[in-house]
């Protein structure tokens, strides 16, 4: 957690315009700027970080290591676990993707805590509310389904209470059947929710990628690979459309790269692949693109009258995730 926040506004200098002297007085006596920096010292405007309220944070797992598999885990994959360490507890805490009842934690009879990632969003801040339910599932008693209201106070984000040093390695699994690991319970409610779960989910297969987290994915009569990268937007879109203007944006024969979509503050890449292909059969192509990425990223250079096409193009290939 950051250094405590300040008792008052700084006062506006004398030489401050008319615009951000009316701005600074808005702000009642004891409240911060929300424009200010944040004195945790993330680099942040106050808004965005712990003073977000309603205000989104836009990439709310940056700083964690393994971003693009925390993105990955509560956007795109329908059932995975993946153990997390704290920084000040030896405390056996397991990420998933989702939990029964859609539920925002699970502590077991042993005292394991499960942590569900995709639960709706109470504040702007889904760090902050990741951390809020992990606090009260570390509190609870063995045996409690954790279920949360009401907006966040202030207080910790993951970035606070995750050991840094430790990024998380997911699990994929077939179906939802690790709910009832170690488990004794035969909730009809529980059942019947897995039950669900388990007929929607979409066989998946995550990459052995060296950047980022790449996901294959087999949906109805269609198969994708869906590219978690850590990259600045802009700069993304310069390399693609580097690549897309020298005709190696593709995966191999008979795929197509299909466009990307916005997750937390990231763009993530979407191709299309002959569905008749498993999943390791993309694990060469897929390296080997990550390498012509890693060159592209590198180019200096302004783009050329046929990259910047390629660009204009990429940037109406937006698609939606479903």
């Amino acid at each position: 957690m950051g250094p405590p926040l300040p008792d008052r506004v700084v006062p506006v200098s004398r030489r401050t315009s008319s615009r951000t002297a009316r701005r600074a007085r808005s702000v009642p006596d004891g409240d911060i700027d929300p424009k200010a920096p944040c004195p945790c010292g993330s680099g942040r405007r106050y808004k965005s970080c712990h003073g977000a309220g309603d205000v989104p944070v836009a990439r709310p797992f940056e700083g964690l290591p393994g971003e693009c598999d925390w993105v990955a885990m509560r956007e795109l994959v329908p059932s995975a676990t993946a153990p997390l360490a704290l920084q000040d507890s030896d405390r056996e805490v397991t990420l998933a993707t989702l939990l029964p009842l859609a539920l925002p934690a699970i502590v077991r009879a042993d005292g394991r805590v499960l942590l569900g990632l995709q639960v709706h969003a109470r504040s702007g801040d889904v760090s902050r509310d990741l951390a809020h339910v992990l606090e009260q599932a570390l509190e609870a008693e063995p045996g409690t389904m954790v279920s949360t209201t009401g907006l966040p106070g202030p207080g910790p984000r993951l970035q606070d209470l995750v050991d840094t040093d430790s990024a998380v390695e997911p699990t994929v699994h077939p179906d939802f059947g690790f709910w009832l690991e170690g488990s004794t319970s035969d909730d009809p409610e529980v059942s019947a929710s897995m039950e669900r779960a388990n007929a929607a989910v979409v066989p998946t297969v995550r990459l052995p990628v060296r950047v980022g987290a790449a996901y294959w994915c087999h949906i109805g009569d269609k198969a994708h690979l869906r590219w978690v990268v850590p990259y600045e937007e802009d700069a993304l879109l310069d390399a693609l459309a580097r690549l897309g203007a020298a005709g190696t944006l593709a995966l191999g024969e008979d795929t197509r790269y299909a466009g990307s979509f916005r997750a937390h503050g990231l763009l993530v890449p979407v191709w299309d692949l002959p569905v008749e292909a498993p999943a390791d059969r993309w694990e060469e192509p897929a390296a080997e693109f990550a390498g012509r990425l890693a060159d592209a990223l590198t180019a200096t250079g302004p783009l050329t009258s046929a990259e910047r096409r390629a660009r204009d193009g990429l940037r109406g290939r937006q698609l939606t995730l479903r």
